[in-house]
């Protein structure tokens, strides 16, 4: 077929191109199998004419159609062609211009297309001066990286200056995609061109210089892993020349035997054989060996059926108890209950306890003298803050740093079966995305079924049941309703003042002593110190604040020893300490006589003005409640977390317009209260004198003090009708009364809870009067009987009986003005049931 050239375009051959582009002043041989593209090249070839070389647009069309082919293309010269015996042509091709295909000419044979050869040309000289600077700095550093280039190319993009010669040439050499090569080709712009090619390069340098660093880091892992394998070698070649034992075998062996001699089921016998077995197969250094081999260790590791022998003696375990803690009868008792059972029934299963009560109180070191009266081994085990629940189960042992529960890990620390576990602040556990510790611990606390606990890591049963649980909880509202009904509560309540005072002199000051280097010196506190300690530098329901002041004295008592060299004078012969001296022997806190003999009779004595020197002025007030009695404020009786609380209920009446405000950051419930003390006080106006629309004119308010406290609960509705009372009457409550109850809309007191904090707290704030609901009567039993001695106790059950007890009057008509007491139900016993009268 003749070509047809015109000034515009000219006919010449196609030849499309698989998975290559060929670009302008590149040389490259093809090999051509296909039917139409030799009957291409070997038209080109007989007319010595040129031949357009055109991608595919995708390399699997074996039989393209226009439509299938890229249209900017190169216009080529053939070199050389070679016939080959299996009928395929290698023919060597240069590429001259780019060419534009501007449609195809129906053939037979071959692809002949009218294409038109494009002109370069560069629009801006400068620009392209300083892009081909660029691209040749470029290109220099991926070739240092890519070593596939050959330096020649190099040395021929240094000499070429041609914009568009140049990114041709380079684009070549580049390792893209077909797609990224075919947009370069169609930047007709040359400077476009190089720009285009500098971001090419720019992003396969930063992927080159990754790969280098994958390299060069698997390398030195590959040579160090060869030279452990290699030493290993030498050194197991070396042994066995020196006719020693396989390290990794006697170990086998040695895990095989310990299997054997270990006492634990014949299920946990298999599996560990099992696994064994499995070891031998794998080589020591791998991953997956030490996995294996730590599975092992944790359950030869775990003491199966290994119990230490339990101390059945009742009354030695007494005394233990007694020697540790000062009162706490009801733990004691359920301890040694347990102990007595034990003595006569062997297969007794493990108790779950739960000593719930405020910080201080000494939940922990009682579990400790449990575990030492039972003679068994002791393990603690915080739950504060555990969120997992595989910190209970234990892990999977598919994940990376797996390891059994802390029940187990617990076990494993004491080496025994049958330990006292303590479950410290099991009310702190949370639940998020990783499970619920709370649900998992179900399992370890129900004795039906932790006999049969299984650990997610073990994937074998473990008998849980001959551990004895004591578990620790300061609020067990936090504690969900099914794992609190596994346990058996017994609560802590709160210190006396009396119960302080033989702690501190009994364990807390020579504890304090002990461990601040005092031990052995004539150093006594007398007694009144002890007990102003208590009263003005501490209030809480515990001993813990109290035992940091004690180490406050004795580490301030330290300094002035070794300041003024009283070592040698207070160093007692015996090496024990005096008893406390008389208070008349100290002046003022100092050492009695400022002879050497008169010190060492006297010794350094802590009287009240001494510790004031100490510890600075009294931190609080002991027993010193309001100077004079007051309108609208009445003393209220709280529960905490931390014991019992006194809290003031303040309410002022001014004439208004009947508004009512309620502040001191209340919650819901106790703003319920408030509603309610009101709707009360205004359904019995009448009765206090006033016309049935008096609230109209007043405005309330109901104020708690201390608004950064939040507070909330049922039972401040005795405590704010009577300080609504006294601010509409004008009439004082008195100092010395507290009162704790909730209110109906009736007037009836209904039963509270926390009686017994409550009433402590107020014990400590110096109170005389209780006033508290008469369905609570059954809770007094629980308080000790030299609190109640100091204590009148009035039992109500009706709000009028409150207002004639806390109320400043002498006759309740003073209060109640109505003419007939019928019409408003007055109860006929104005006074309550008063149940102890102060001695």
């Amino acid at each position: 077929m003749a070509n047809k050239n015109t000034a515009d375009t000219q006919q010449l051959p196609l030849l499309p191109l698989r998975d290559l582009i060929i670009f302008p002043h590149m040389m490259m041989p093809l090999f051509v199998g296909r039917e139409k593209s030799i009957n291409a090249l070997e038209d080109a070839m007989s007319k010595q004419t040129d031949i357009i070389l055109a991608a595919q647009k995708d390399a699997k069309t074996n039989n393209p159609e226009e439509k299938d082919i890229y249209q900017i293309g190169t216009v080529g010269s053939i070199i050389q062609l070679l016939r080959l015996p299996d009928g395929t042509v290698k023919v060597l091709v240069e590429g001259k211009r780019r060419a534009r295909i501007k449609g195809f000419v129906p053939n037979d044979g071959f692809f002949v297309v009218n294409c038109e050869v494009i002109d370069e040309e560069v629009e801006n000289p400068t620009e392209a001066s300083a892009l081909v600077r660029s691209v040749k700095s470029t290109f220099e550093t991926y070739v240092k990286l890519n070593k596939r280039i050959p330096p020649e190319i190099l040395m021929r993009v240094s000499s070429i200056e041609n914009p568009g010669e140049l990114a041709d040439i380079i684009v070549a050499q580049l390792n893209l995609k077909l797609e990224d090569k075919q947009n370069v080709l169609e930047i007709l712009d040359p400077s476009k061109r190089l720009e285009n090619l500098l971001n090419l390069m720019t992003g396969e340098i930063e992927i080159l210089e990754v790969e280098k660093k994958i390299r060069t880091r698997v390398k030195k892992q590959m040579e160090k892993s060869q030279k452990e394998y290699y030493l290993n070698e030498q050194m197991q070649a070396i042994q066995k020349e020196l006719g020693e034992k396989d390290d990794y075998q006697a170990e086998l062996e040695d895990l095989a035997q310990k299997c054997k001699d270990k006492k634990m089921p014949q299920e946990a016998k298999d599996k560990v054989n099992k696994e064994i077995k499995k070891l031998k197969l794998m080589s020591p250094m791998s991953a997956e060996a030490t996995v294996v081999r730590n599975y092992i260790d944790w359950v030869l590791s775990l003491p199966w059926n290994d119990y230490s022998e339990d101390r059945h003696d009742v009354k030695n375990a007494k005394k233990i108890l007694d020697e540790d803690h000062w009162g706490l009868e009801k733990v004691k008792d359920r301890i040694l209950e347990y102990l007595a059972v034990l003595s006569l029934s062997k297969n007794m299963r493990g108790p779950i306890i739960c000593l719930a009560g405020p910080p201080g109180v000494g939940k922990t070191s009682l579990a400790r003298s449990i575990a030492e009266s039972l003679n068994r081994p002791f393990a603690r085990i915080s739950l504060g803050g555990v969120r997992d629940e595989a910190e209970i189960r234990g892990h999977r042992k598919t994940y990376v740093g797996a390891m059994p529960g802390k029940i187990l890990q617990a076990l494993r620390k004491v080496d025994k079966g049958n330990p006292v576990l303590l479950l410290d602040e099991i009310d702190k556990m949370a639940n998020d995305f990783r499970g619920d510790p709370a649900s998992a611990m179900l399992e370890v606390l129900d004795p039906e079924q932790n006999s049969t606990f299984a650990d997610h890591y073990l994937e074998l049963e473990y008998d849980l049941s001959n551990v004895m649980f004591v578990a620790t909880a300061n609020n067990l509202g936090t504690v969900p309703r099914p794992l609190l009904d596994r346990m058996e509560i017994i609560y802590l309540d709160g210190y006396i003042e009396q119960e302080k005072f033989h702690i501190a002199k009994n364990y807390l000051i020579p504890k304090q002593m002990a461990n601040h280097g005092l031990k052995d010196m004539n150093i006594t506190m007398q007694d009144k110190a002890v007990r102003d300690v208590i009263r003005y530098y501490t209030r809480e329901a515990g001993v813990r604040n109290l035992e940091r002041e004690f180490a406050n004295v004795f580490r301030k008592v330290a300094k002035d020893v070794v300041m003024n060299n009283m070592i040698n004078d207070l160093k007692t012969e015996d090496g024990a300490t005096t008893k406390a001296a008389p208070a008349k022997k100290a002046a003022k806190g100092k050492v009695a006589a400022k002879t050497k003999s008169a010190k060492k009779d006297a010794g350094y004595v802590i009287t009240s003005e001494k510790l004031v020197e100490l510890l600075g002025p009294h931190k609080l007030k002991h027993g010193e409640i309001e100077k004079q009695n007051e309108i609208g404020l009445t003393n209220g009786m709280a529960w905490t977390e931390v014991g019992g609380d006194l809290l003031a209920v303040e309410v002022s009446a001014v004439p208004g317009k009947g508004k009512f405000t309620v502040t001191g950051q209340l919650g819901d419930v106790m703003k319920e209260s408030c509603t309610a003390a009101m709707s009360y006080v205004r359904s019995r106006g009448p009765l206090f004198g006033f016309d049935k629309e008096f609230y109209a004119n007043i405005d309330i308010h109901i104020h708690l003090p201390e608004g950064a406290t939040p507070k909330d609960g049922p039972s401040a509705g005795i405590a704010l009708v009577t300080s609504v009372v006294s601010a509409i009457t004008k009439i004082p409550v008195k100092r010395t009364v507290a009162m704790t109850g909730e209110v109906s809309l009736r007037g009836k007191v209904l039963a509270i809870g926390g009686l017994k904090e409550k009433i402590l707290a107020a014990h400590r704030g110096g109170i005389k009067m209780i006033i508290c609901p008469k369905e609570n009567e059954k809770d007094l039993k629980d308080i000790p009987k030299e609190v109640l001695k100091e204590l009148k106790v009035i039992l109500v059950d009706h709000v009028d009986q409150v207002l004639i007890n806390a109320l400043d009057i002498k006759s309740p008509k003073e209060l109640f003005k109505a003419q007939s007491e019928r019409e408003f139900g007055i109860k006929a016993n104005y006074t309550g049931q008063q149940v102890h009268t102060q001695h």
